[in-house]
């Protein structure tokens, strides 16, 4: 059954023999299952009452293993979606009793952010709801067709530069 994508080539391909399209065979599908995939999220972090940068912030703190928690700068650089917006966001988060903003014992003009007993228990609750809707998702790949997915999208995010959390 064709997708968006072979619906979109064929369009191109009828209109302009003269262009090879088929990068867009693999971008095209890479930008609409971000889409598709950030929607998803989404709908499922909503309906449990937070936004997907919500948990986004507050994995990256429990996963960080750091007690003292992480400075801006570090959570900036660690969560999976870069944002330029990351005191705005420890601000809202503060607000709902998630996160805390401490002094930074070995240098006091640094701040650290780090999660509340409520923060860490949020993010201990969800997280296996997380992994479970993530494999709903994924259901159409074969454990066999997720790795081989999983290494060439490794590839390709290697080849773009994506090889660190700087």
């Amino acid at each position: 059954m064709p997708d968006a994508l072979d619906l979109i080539t064929a369009a191109w391909r009828q209109q302009r023999p003269d262009v090879d399209v088929s990068p867009m065979e693999v971008i095209g599908r890479i930008t609409r299952l971000s889409a598709l995939l950030d929607r998803e999220l989404a709908t499922f972090f909503r309906s449990h009452g937070l936004e997907f940068w919500e948990f986004d912030v507050l994995a990256t703190l429990r996963r960080s293993g750091n007690e003292s928690g992480l400075t801006a700068g570090d959570l900036n650089k660690a969560a999976m979606r870069t944002s330029g917006a990351i005191t705005n966001r420890i601000d809202r988060l503060t607000a709902k009793g998630w996160v805390d903003r401490v002094p930074d014992p070995a240098d006091r003009r640094a701040i650290r952010v780090h999660l509340t007993d409520t923060g860490r228990t949020l993010v201990d609750t969800l997280l296996p709801l997380h992994v479970a809707n993530e494999e709903r998702l994924l259901t159409a790949l074969s454990p066999t067709a997720r790795t081989e997915l999983t290494t060439l999208l490794r590839t390709f995010s290697e080849s773009l530069g994506d090889t660190s959390l700087d």
